[in-house]
């Protein structure tokens, strides 16, 4: 049975297992296998990658980036184009991206293989992009970068991410994280209640779920009523949910931190080029924060 991330996250007194998540793949890639080499060829290629990951920067949550696993796939495997033919509706493309067995079948030896590692003492979060930013990259990849996007639209790339996350459902996963793009100008506050059919699916195999905003959204506590955890690097609250202080600028140019104050956490994507050791006096210093 799955266990959800929630009740890791830090309390009204600040006090929790979850006090720093990184978004370190980039990173940790350049520094364990270089830049190119793909882990995601098998769960035991990916284990290997991974545990010496986890080893280095010891995060509170473990994280597995799909859209990597995707476009890693795609890269080596897909011919999304020509999947596409004539079909031109915008969802299509990320419906043809995700259908494939084999990378699903990829995704569940990776997710059991990892969890076998954890024992249990560390949340494992699947993240993935939003429906929407997902949606526009699998069209970049097919070499359409004109789309217009509707609502429906929307709706229906929520749909086929659901069936993705199905396909591991049978393994105790802590959660999911919906990552919004850092900057990201198509942001539709509007988009968050069209993503019922992954919420709906993550309750069910009683997973949580945190989202990522881009810079300068503020959404209402009621949009965000859904999520246990709310990442930001602009918002002061998140309603009943947890914050994650986004500080990504401040961790790459070892900038002033000011302390976490009640359910707040700290959330740093690591820029691949940062050098070692400034890494990892920056994350000593946000474990004493």
């Amino acid at each position: 049975m799955s266990v959800g991330f929630a009740d890791k996250l830090p309390d009204a007194a600040g006090q929790g297992p979850i006090r720093v998540w990184l978004k370190s793949s980039a990173y940790t890639k350049r520094v364990l296998l270089g830049a190119s080499t793909d882990p995601w060829t098998s769960g035991a290629q990916y284990l290997a990658y991974f545990s010496q990951a986890q080893g280095l920067l010891k995060p509170d949550v473990a994280v597995l980036e799909v859209g990597e696993l995707y476009d890693a796939w795609n890269a080596s495997h897909g011919d999304l184009a020509g999947a596409m033919g004539n079909r031109r509706k915008p969802a299509t493309a990320l419906r043809k991206l995700l259908e494939p067995e084999d990378p699903r079948k990829v995704l569940a030896e990776v997710v059991e293989a990892v969890l076998a590692h954890l024992r249990g003492q560390t949340p494992l979060v699947l993240s993935v992009p939003s429906p929407r930013r997902w949606m526009n990259h699998a069209n970049r990849l097919t070499g359409r970068d004109d789309i217009e996007v509707t609502g429906d639209d929307v709706e229906d790339a929520t749909m086929y991410m659901a069936d993705l996350i199905r396909s591991v459902s049978a393994h105790p996963v802590s959660g999911l994280l919906l990552e919004e793009g850092r900057d990201d100008v198509d942001f539709s506050v509007d988009d968050l209640t069209r993503y019922q059919s992954i919420i709906n699916v993550v309750r069910h195999y009683r997973w949580s779920v945190a989202l990522r905003l881009p810079g300068g959204a503020a959404p209402s506590p009621e949009a965000l009523a859904d999520f246990d955890a709310v990442i930001s690097p602009t918002l002061e609250q998140a309603g009943a949910a947890a914050l994650g202080r986004d500080i990504s600028a401040s961790f790459a140019q070892d900038g002033a931190i000011a302390p976490r104050t009640g359910r707040q956490f700290y959330f740093a994507e690591i820029d691949p080029g940062l050098r070692p050791e400034s890494v990892l006096e920056a994350v000593t210093r946000l474990r004493g924060g």
